[in-house]
């Protein structure tokens, strides 16, 4: 993370972040408390191990992680969002070169593991890689920008019940999440748009999904080849995002309010 960048987060954290001076300490300074979480999300460190702790005591870190994970969903609130304007234009023409015309997004999930949770069903959150995991349904454009989240489902829930107890589904099958003239598609087929997903989803008027199987078309193969270039980004985004926060790599995610 460039320094820019960094001072930018704590810039719009200060003011949620202040803490009152006391007899007893000093407090800690916004700057402190933003470089701590970052450094524990990006090192993926337990509390207990963590190599540096930038002077920072175990229940002070504990509430840091906490506060910041508060303060962060409520001033950059607006980072993930459906597109509009400029930027949905930017990205319906990224998606139509790469051969699928008023495309919004592709959309999958990826599994974060977790330890074994004390005050829930441990069985539920138990998932097909015998880990005990929770689910993110994530959805991003060709830039890898994030455009919607739901989080919260364990681990056993298959990739379609999470996408039916989140509100992106609702807010298609409405007709809220696609706004804009209909677009014609080949052979007559008219859409106000679609998402691209995997063979995990079932097709619907507004998710395009492989052909899949064998013995295919050569049209066909040729769609299928050309889904899964433009479906690859929502792999490449998983990828970068525990590259960068190894804390999703590690098990010891021990709240589970926090995490979501």
């Amino acid at each position: 993370m460039s320094p820019r960048v960094f001072q930018e987060i704590v810039e719009a954290c200060a003011p949620y972040l202040q803490r009152r001076v006391t007899f007893y300490r000093e407090p800690l300074q916004p700057d402190q408390i933003v470089a701590y979480a970052l450094y524990r999300w990006a090192s993926g460190e337990t509390y207990e191990s963590s190599t540096c702790n930038f002077g920072i005591g175990r229940a002070s870190e504990l509430i840091a992680v906490r506060d910041v994970t508060d303060v962060l969903l409520r001033v950059f609130e607006e980072k993930i969002v459906w597109p509009t304007g400029v930027r949905k234009l930017v990205v319906l023409r990224a998606f139509a070169d790469k051969g699928f015309p008023n495309c919004h997004s592709c959309i999958d999930c990826t599994h974060i593991d977790v330890d074994k949770p004390a005050n829930a069903p441990s069985e539920n959150y138990y998932d097909s890689k015998r880990r005990f995991s929770i689910v993110a349904q994530v959805v991003v454009d060709l830039d890898l920008r994030v455009l919607d989240v739901h989080m919260g489902c364990p681990g056993s829930c298959h990739d379609i019940r999470v996408l039916q107890l989140s509100s992106l589904s609702l807010r298609a099958e409405e007709g809220s999440l696609f706004r804009g003239p209909p677009v014609t598609l080949p052979f007559s087929v008219k859409t106000n748009g679609y998402v691209l997903a995997d063979n995990g989803y079932p097709p619907s008027e507004w998710m395009v999904v492989p052909y899949g199987g064998i013995n295919h078309h050569v049209d066909e193969e040729r769609f299928d080849n050309k889904q899964k270039v433009a479906r690859g980004a929502v792999e490449r985004a998983f990828g970068r995002l525990k590259d960068k926060w190894q804390l999703f790599l590690r098990t010891h995610k021990t709240n589970l309010d926090t995490l979501m």
